[in-house]
C-alpha cells in the first residue's frame, strides 16, 4: 500500500504552515464539515487517531470498568486496545468465513449482562451487516460503535458505510484510502455527543484555543471534566481536505485493480479472495487471499518466498487474542479467526500499480503455489 500523494497535498501544507495557524483551526473545521457530508453524517469529531476516536465514542458511551465490550479478535490491535483505555474488558467473537467481520450469529455467542457495546470492524473496508447486529443489540440497551479505519468509500445498503451510525471511528494512516499522515474522525448523529466529543479531544476546555484567539477579547476558558490532549493540526486537516477530494478516483481505480485480481486467479483451485458482500461494496483497502488448505507451502513460507522475489506482500490481518497482551481475556470460540490469521495474506494494492507489476504478483503467487503462470 501506498498513499496518493502529490503537488496539491504539498501545497495545501505548506498554505497552512505559512497562514501561522498549525494547529487545530479553521482547516480542521472545514475538514470535518467536508468528511461529514462525504460519509452523510450528521457530525464530525477530528482527532489524533482512530484509536484515539474509538476511545472517545466509548467513554461519551460511558463505558469504564466492570464493563464488556464485543470486539473482533480479527483486527489490528487498536480496536481492543481502546477498550482497554476506558479501563472495560474486551471480550472477544468470532467473524464471518466469507467477509471476516462480526455478525450478529458470532456476537450473540458471547453477549453477557456486562456488554455495553460492540465495537463492528469494517475490516480492510469490506462492509459489515449492521442492520442485523443492531436489531439484536438495541432491546438489550448495547451499543453499536462502527470501527470503520478502513472503511472510507466503501457502502452499505445503497449508502456510505458510516452514514446512520450512532458512533464511528475513521482513520488517515497512510495504509488507509486518504492519509493525513496520521489522524481520525469520530461521527455521531447526536449533536451533545459531537460537542463533548471536541471538548474530550482538548483538555476538556469549555472554550476551544481556535474559539479563544479568534473571540477578539480576553476570554478564560475553564475545565468541565477530565479529558484528553486528541487534537488534530491545521496541517494535517489541509492535506486531508485535498485527499478527500481524490477519494471517488481513489475508489475506482482500487475497484478496477481488484477486478484485474479476480480474473487472474480466478482458476486457482481452493483459493479464496476478498469480494463484495450482497449488502454493499468494498473499497478494496486491502485485497487479501485466502490460501488453499492443500496448498504446497504454508501462508509464512508463501509470504517470504514472495518477498524474496521482490513483491511487497503482507501476512493477513493479525488475530488480538494471540497476542501476549490479551493472553486469558474472555472469547468465544475462534476457528474462522484463527483460519483467517493463519491462511490468509495481503496482496500488493494501490493507486498507480501498474498493470505488468500487477501480473509479476499474480505469477510469483501461482508459482509459490505450484501452478502455471499467466500467459501475457
Amino acid at each position: 500500500m501506498k498513499p496518493w500523494l502529490g503537488d496539491a497535498e504539498a501545497q495545501a501544507a505548506s498554505a497552512a504552515v505559512l497562514s501561522g495557524w498549525v494547529a487545530q483551526g479553521p482547516k480542521v473545521a472545514a475538514f470535518e464539515d467536508a468528511f461529514a457530508r462525504r460519509v452523510a453524517a450528521l457530525h464530525a469529531v477530528a482527532l489524533s487517531s482512530c484509536t484515539t476516536a474509538l476511545h472517545v465514542a466509548l467513554h461519551l458511551l460511558g463505558v469504564g470498568p466492570g464493563d464488556e465490550v464485543v470486539v473482533p479478535s480479527l483486527s489490528f490491535i487498536a480496536t481492543a486496545n481502546a477498550v482497554r483505555h476506558c479501563g472495560a474488558e474486551p471480550v472477544f467473537a468470532d467473524v464471518e468465513p466469507e467477509t471476516g467481520n462480526l455478525s450478529a450469529a458470532t456476537v450473540a455467542q458471547v453477549l453477557t449482562e456486562r456488554t455495553r457495546a460492540v465495537v463492528l470492524v469494517h475490516q480492510a473496508g469490506v462492509p459489515a451487516d449492521v442492520e442485523a447486529l443492531r436489531d439484536l443489540c438495541r432491546p438489550r440497551g448495547v451499543t453499536v460503535v462502527e470501527d470503520a479505519a478502513c472503511a472510507a468509500g466503501s457502502t452499505y445498503r445503497g449508502v456510505p458505510v458510516g452514514a446512520d451510525a450512532e458512533l464511528a471511528a475513521w482513520s488517515f494512516h497512510p495504509r488507509k484510502l486518504i492519509t493525513t499522515g496520521e489522524g481520525g474522525m469520530l461521527t455521531t448523529d447526536r449533536e451533545e455527543w459531537a460537542v463533548r466529543g471536541r471538548r474530550l479531544r482538548e483538555h476538556g476546555m469549555s472554550v476551544s484555543a481556535a474559539e479563544r484567539h479568534s473571540g477578539g477579547g480576553a476570554v478564560v476558558e475553564s475545565y468541565l471534566e477530565t479529558a484528553f490532549n486528541y487534537r488534530m493540526t491545521d496541517i494535517q486537516a489541509a492535506i486531508g481536505l485535498v485527499q478527500l477530494g481524490k477519494l471517488d478516483a481513489i475508489v475506482r481505480r482500487r475497484r478496477e485493480l481488484a477486478a484485474r485480481y479476480h480474473r487472474l486467479l480466478a482458476d486457482v483451485p481452493g483459493l479464496r479472495a476478498v469480494r463484495d458482500p450482497e449488502h454493499g461494496t468494498t473499497n478494496y483497502q486491502s485485497f487479501w487471499v485466502l490460501l488453499p488448505d492443500d496448498a504446497p507451502l504454508s501462508r509464512n513460507d508463501v509470504l517470504a518466498r514472495l518477498v524474496e522475489r521482490g513483491v511487497s506482500a503482507r501476512r493477513g490481518i493479525m488475530a488480538a487474542h494471540r497476542e501476549p497482551a490479551y493472553a486469558g481475556h474472555p472469547r468465544g470460540d475462534l476457528p474462522v479467526t484463527e483460519r483467517f490469521t493463519d491462511r490468509s495474506l495481503i496482496l500488493p494494492l494501490y493507486h498507480d500499480l501498474g498493470e505488468a507489476d500487477q501480473l509479476t504478483v499474480v505469477d510469483e503467487l501461482r508459482a509459490a503455489l505450484d501452478l502455471p503462470l499467466v500467459s501475457h
